[in-house]
C-alpha cells in the first residue's frame, strides 16, 4: 500500500500539499486491513473480524478480511471508489502513518512520498512559509494519535485473549466450481473454551469491556459468504472446525 514511507520534515516538505482526493485505488490490492477494537462493533456488519499471529511479537492482532486471495480487494470498484458504508481506521489514515522513534513512547509522522495523495500545485498546504503545521495536518496528527490510543486498547485486549488461550486457528475452504481453496493462518475465538471460562475470568472480561468485542468478531465471521458472494455467484464456502490448539 505504501511506496515510500518517510518520516514529514518541515524542511523537505515545506512545498507538499495534500489533495481533495476520495479515492481508495491504493489499497486495490490489500485483501487484509488491520482494525482496532473500537471499531468491530460497525466493521463486524460487513467484514470477517479475524485475528492473525505476529510471530515475531509473540502477538495476535485483529485484522478484516476484504477478499479470499492475495492482491484482492473486493470493496474497491474499477473507479476505486469504497463500495461499503464503512472503511478501516488504518486506511482512512493514507497516506500518513506513525512510526516509533529511538525515543520511548515518542513517534514521528510519516508520508508516502509517492502517493498521488500529494502535490506541489493543487490542494491543501502542510506547512505554512515559516515551517509550522497547517490546520490540515494538525487534524492530521490529532487523528493519528487517536488511532495509537485504539492501538493500545487493542493490543491489551488481544492480550488478555492469548492468556486466557481463547483463540484457536480457523481453518477455512472455499470452493469455485471444482477447485477447493484453502484459507489458512487465521485465529478465531473459540466458543467452547469461552462458555468454559471460570466466573472470575468471564467477569473480569466483562469489566474491561471485552465481552461485546469477542461477539461481535463472533458474529463476523458470518460475513466470510459476504466475501463469496462478491466475488462470484456460483462460489459457495465451507468453515471446518477449529483446530485444538494447546497452550505453551
Amino acid at each position: 500500500m505504501y511506496k515510500k514511507i518517510v518520516p514529514l520534515q518541515s524542511e523537505l516538505h515545506s512545498k507538499l500539499k495534500l489533495k481533495s482526493n476520495n479515492s481508495f485505488a491504493f489499497a486495490a490490492e490489500v485483501h487484509v486491513a488491520g482494525i482496532m477494537a473500537n471499531e468491530f462493533y460497525r466493521a463486524a456488519s460487513t467484514y470477517p473480524i479475524v485475528f492473525i499471529e505476529d510471530a515475531g511479537k509473540d502477538a495476535f492482532m485483529p485484522v478484516v478480511l476484504l477478499g479470499l486471495n492475495q492482491n484482492e480487494n473486493l470493496f474497491v470498484n474499477a473507479d476505486g471508489k469504497w463500495e461499503a458504508a464503512y472503511v478501516p481506521a488504518i486506511l482512512r489514515r493514507y497516506p500518513f502513518a506513525l512510526a516509533r522513534t529511538s525515543e520511548e513512547g515518542q513517534y514521528t509522522v510519516c508520508i508516502d512520498e509517492e502517493s498521488d495523495f500529494f502535490s506541489e500545485s493543487e490542494g491543501q498546504s502542510l506547512f505554512d512559509k515559516k515551517g509550522n503545521p497547517e490546520e490540515v495536518l494538525e487534524k492530521v496528527k490529532t487523528y493519528l494519535a487517536q488511532l495509537q490510543q485504539m492501538e493500545q486498547f487493542t493490543r491489551q485486549f488481544c492480550e488478555v485473549l492469548k492468556e486466557h488461550n481463547l483463540l484457536a486457528p480457523l481453518n477455512m475452504r472455499v470452493q469455485k466450481d471444482n477447485a477447493v481453496q484453502n484459507i489458512t493462518g487465521a485465529y478465531a475465538v473459540n466458543d467452547e473454551r469461552l462458555s468454559h471460562l471460570s466466573d472470575a475470568t468471564y467477569l473480569e472480561l466483562r469489566k474491561k469491556n471485552f465481552l461485546p468485542l469477542i461477539y461481535s468478531h463472533l458474529t463476523s465471521i458470518t460475513q466470510l459468504e459476504r466475501l463469496v458472494q462478491l466475488r462470484g455467484k456460483n462460489t459457495e464456502i465451507e468453515k471446518e472446525q477449529p483446530q485444538e490448539m494447546v497452550a505453551d
